[in-house]
């Protein structure tokens, strides 16, 4: 299995794998479908990546790094098909993103989240993401989860 970088050709997987999960908690918003119809202009013009878990020429995972100010980055959009969940996929795709940010100068990676996304918190928590209060400007009206993670200077 390959990760790699955005390219045009897995935009629709980016938001297929990212619909499977949001529609199956009941958490898709309009915000979502912005990121996931236009990564090229909400993520990656602002010094953000998208990158693929492929697999044989599919793709079966994905995950973002978007840029939200000089020294900071969000982890968002982690999707790994149903069919192979559980196998690492998922903190392998985190772990490619914190090193994109690192490697771009973040002094904080930060994400949001929901308490029904149980897996995904843990696995958050043991990469060293703390719990933080909701800040008053989240996008998301679903968020109910704040994490941060401060990035050490090099």
């Amino acid at each position: 299995m390959n990760i790699v970088r955005y390219r045009p050709e897995y935009r629709h997987d980016f938001e297929r794998l990212n619909r499977l999960w949001l529609e199956e908690h009941a958490l898709l918003e309009p915000v979502d479908l912005e990121y996931l119809r236009d990564p090229e202009g909400k993520i990656l013009a602002n010094g953000g990546e998208v990158f693929f878990a492929v697999d044989e020429n599919r793709v079966v995972g994905t995950c973002a790094a978007i840029r939200v100010s000089d020294r900071t980055f969000e982890l968002a959009k982690l999707a790994v098909d149903p069919a192979i969940r559980g196998r690492g996929l998922g903190r392998h795709l985190c772990e490619t993103v914190l090193a994109y940010a690192r490697e771009h100068g973040a002094q904080e990676i930060v994400l949001t989240s929901h308490t029904s996304l149980s897996s995904a918190i843990r696995l958050y928590e043991s990469l060293a993401f703390r719990h933080a209060p909701l800040p008053d400007d989240v996008r998301y009206a679903t968020a109910n989860v704040f994490m941060r993670l401060d990035v050490p200077p090099r």
